[in-house]
Parts: C-alpha cells; structure tokens; sequence
C-alpha cells in the first residue's frame, strides 16, 4: 500500500493499517514489537519521528520509516541512503510498522519473516514537506543523515529516494581505483621506534573496496575478485553501512595456518562456479587487511601509516574469513623475522609510521625482507616433457623485462603439480606465436625444443642466487600470478 492521505489518517485505523504486519509476524516467535495503543495514541501527536535501522537478513538493507498518520511508513533501502545527487537509490515499498518498532533491535530468527539481526543506524525527526501518492518530501535532522530528501514511485512497491541539494562539503566521494602502493626490496633497518614491522604475506594484494554492504575486489592489475574469492562479501556484511576502501592480502592457510600460494594460485584460475563454491567452503581463503584508505566520506592517504592504522583497528575487522594481522615496531624487527621463518613465512615488510600512502609507488617508504629469495617472471615459451611427461609441459622458458624487450633468464621444470602443468599448458595454447620473445639467444637445444608464446602471462619462482650471466639458479616454480601484469614486472636485487 502506497503512502497516501487517506491510508496514513486517524489514529484510530491505525489496527487496520497493522494488519499486513501483524499477518507475516508470530508474536509467540519474533521479538518484534505487535503494536501498542498506548504508544500509538502518544505519539501520534507528534508524528515527525523517524528511523533507519540496519538489517541483515537474507540480504543485507536499511529499513528506513517515517512517523505518519500513527504508524510508520516503510521503504527497504538495498543501498542505504544516497549521499550524491546524481545517483538515487531503489526503495521498495514494505508494509506498515507500529511506532514503538522505532526503538526496536535484536533478532528475528532464521525462518520467520524479516530472520536477521536488525539495530538502529540513525533515528531523528524530519520535517515533511509534501506528502502525497506520488512524491513524499522530507527534510530529515538525525545524527548520521541529514537533508532534504524524496522519494517516488516507479513501478509496483518500488520507489526511488533522491537526495536534494549539494553533496556535504566535507564529503569526498570514494574513488573508482587506488593502485597499491609497493615495497622496495632491502634489509632490516637500525633499531629505532620510526618503522611499523608487519609480516609479508604469500597471497594475493587485494584492494577492497566497500560501500552499501557491497564489495568490489581488484588484483593490482584490476581483475575483479570477488567472483573467485566469494568469502570477500562476508566484509561487506560485516561493515554493514560503513564505507571502506581496504588494503590487504588474499591468503590460502593450509592445516599448520600457514599461507600456500599454490592452492591460491589453484583457485586464480577456476571459472566453475560450483567449483569455487566447494573450495570457498573447504578451503575458505582469508583477508587480511593491512591498510585503510578510505573511510565514511573521507579519503586518508595523506594520513600517516600510525593515523590510518588506528583508524583499521577501530574498526575490530575479525571473522571467519577475514581479519587485522599484528604489527610491531621495529625494535622487535629480528624477533619477529625469526618467527617468520620458523612458520616458513615469506619475510617481512617495513613500513615508515609517519608516511603517507602512495598509490602505484615504490618510494623508499616501504621495505621488503625476505628469507627467501622469490621473482616475478614473465612468461616466454615451454618445451615439452620427456619420458612419463612426454606431450605436456616439461618447463617453461622465463623472462623479465627490459629496456626494449623481454631478457631471458632461465627455464624452470621443477614446483609443478600434475593438475597445474595441465592448467598452464591450457593458458599457453591460446597464446602460440612462431617468433622468441626474448633479447637473448637460447642454447640450440632449448630454441630446438621451444614453443614461443606472447609473453603476457605472469608466474612467480622461488631460486638460489642470480648466476654471474643474468640467470636464475636452481628456479621452482611457485605458481602463475594473474594477478600481475607483465608491465610491472621487475628484477628483483
């Protein structure tokens, strides 16, 4: 029923105007308020209250409610309120609620109508400005939402909301794209109180962006995200209303909870949904969010890392599927590499706690240590296997880039398991071409054997040293990073 004059009248067909709610509610199962005549006559008279509550249900929205006519009229906000003018937000008209529902939170349980936990985002008064079947105009004084809004109906119960007037002057509105900002290659720095010590995490750099409840995910080289690590929503849900661009890392745990790159690298690759549905519930990956770059209309890059880091823990990011990982001063740097080598972690990162954070940057401000030596590679080429692995992939021909070209630096047969010498010999198909790509000759033997391909695609291996002649000694393969682009690979010092 749309909100109209004579459907929002007397107080006294205020039971009639309940009877859709009461219909879908068992008083004997939900908390939910059935509607009292007390508080309907008292507060009728002054009838210019209203409230927006969070409700996690099957899907998450914002019930938002006017006071009018002795009950409150009600629109479900998918989206929550529109902050810009230049986009409105869907409203779907709901039934009717009592009054005494503005003071209500708790759990509806699982299976009744509504089963979620429902709290109070904002409350206040609002002065209307025009209230008829086809336009309600309000301007609402709470303490998170204010202003002038309308809403209008567009087809059945849905109705749109649309902000009036200027955006607040002091809101930024959250940007499409932040590049991570990169860490240079190093060692441990003087003991001092300036760095912020956290461990390097073998996974996926993920920015995480979050709005309405929504999650957008993007790789460092924008590749969505969400659709391979669906455990990526449970942040949305958590955050609920909260606006929040995030800075983490995508990790795989195996049995002792330490990451492994190669079931992540698994799961980069799968398109069945069904298939990433079964892993997401057997192997769930995990996000750990390092960094804050945005947080409820305000953008804190030039914030300091301790400033920004205050900011994440205020907002106690711990679920199942993701979380805030430790951090030390550097005056326990040692320690805590010696840690990370015992749980056979990558290394650690250092990080200055008065910078700002440099979107795409490497700039001295960050630090890498690693206790292992790892590189990014682009792919070149493969050569067959021989004997048992006669047909398949017996190893790929590696390059990094330089300045006019791809420069060779060695093959790698070893790190593969069956199902991802299959999965790569499926990446490279698509990608043969008869010229090399690299600047440097190959033995006769390894050009003989070769099967060139455009060198876009990206893997990681983890080696001995550098040898005197550019090439990686004694690589293993670690597993393919389409997370990278070849652009932006790097040799590693």
């Amino acid at each position: 029923m749309r909100p109209t004059a004579k459907s929002t009248g007397a107080t006294n067909k205020t039971t009639s105007k309940l009877s859709t709610y009461r219909a879908k509610r068992d008083p004997q199962k939900t908390p939910e308020p059935m509607g009292s005549k007390k508080v309907t006559a008292r507060k009728a008279r002054a009838n210019n209250t209203f409230v927006i509550q969070e409700h996690h249900a099957r899907a998450l929205h914002w019930d938002f409610r006017l006071e009018h006519g002795g009950v409150l009229v009600s629109w479900a906000l998918p989206k929550g309120l529109p902050i810009d003018p230049k986009v409105n937000h869907l409203a779907v008209h709901t039934e009717d609620h009592p009054l005494d529902y503005a003071k209500f939170q708790g759990s509806i349980p699982r299976g009744e109508y509504g089963g979620g936990d429902v709290t109070i985002w904002d409350h206040g008064t609002y002065d209307c400005e025009k209230w008829r079947d086809d336009e309600v105009k309000v301007v609402l004084r709470g303490t998170k939402a204010s202003g002038r809004y309308v809403l209008f109906p567009t087809k059945g119960k849905n109705w749109m909301i649309h902000r009036m007037g200027p955006v607040a002057t002091d809101y930024e509105k959250m940007p499409a794209q932040i590049k991570p900002m990169l860490a240079e290659a190093g060692e441990l720095p003087r003991v001092s109180d300036d760095w912020a010590v956290e461990f390097k995490w073998d996974g996926v750099r993920a920015m995480v962006y979050v709005e309405g409840g929504r999650v957008r995910a993007r790789t460092r080289n924008d590749n969505d995200l969400v659709a391979t690590f669906p455990e990526l929503r449970d942040i949305g849900l958590f955050l609920g209303s909260r606006s929040a661009i995030l800075d983490g890392e995508i990790v795989a745990l195996d049995g002792a909870g330490r990451p492994n790159f190669g079931v992540l690298s698994h799961r980069l690759h799968l398109t069945s949904k069904s298939s990433i549905a079964k892993l997401a519930t057997s192997t769930p990956a995990n996000f750990l969010a390092f960094d804050l770059l945005y947080l409820e209309g305000k953008s804190l890059l030039q914030l300091s890392y301790d400033e920004r880091r205050q900011l994440l823990e205020s907002l106690e990011l711990q679920g199942d599927t993701f979380t805030t990982p430790p951090f030390v001063t550097d005056r326990k740097a040692s320690e805590l590499l010696d840690i990370a080598r015992e749980r056979g972690l990558e290394g650690l990162v250092m990080k200055k706690r008065d910078g700002v954070y440099s979107p795409g940057q490497r700039n001295g401000q960050w630090i890498k240590v690693k206790n292992f030596r790892t590189q990014e590679v682009v792919i070149g080429g493969w050569t067959e296997g021989k004997g048992a692995r006669s047909g398949s992939l017996g190893a790929l021909l590696l390059g990094v880039p330089a300045k006019d070209g791809l420069s060779y630096v060695g093959k790698v047969g070893t790190g593969f398991s069956a199902d991802a010498r299959t999965e790569m010999l499926e990446s490279l198909t698509p990608l043969a071409q008869q010229k090399t790509p690299f600047l440097n000759r190959l033995s006769p033997v390894d050009t003989n054997l070769a099967h060139f391909v455009h060198p876009t695609l990206v893997g990681e291996v983890q080696f001995a040293e550098w040898t005197a002649d550019g090439r990686l000694r004694q690589p293993s393969w670690r597993g393919q990073r389409p997370d990278k682009s070849a652009k932006d690979v790097i040799r590693e010092p």
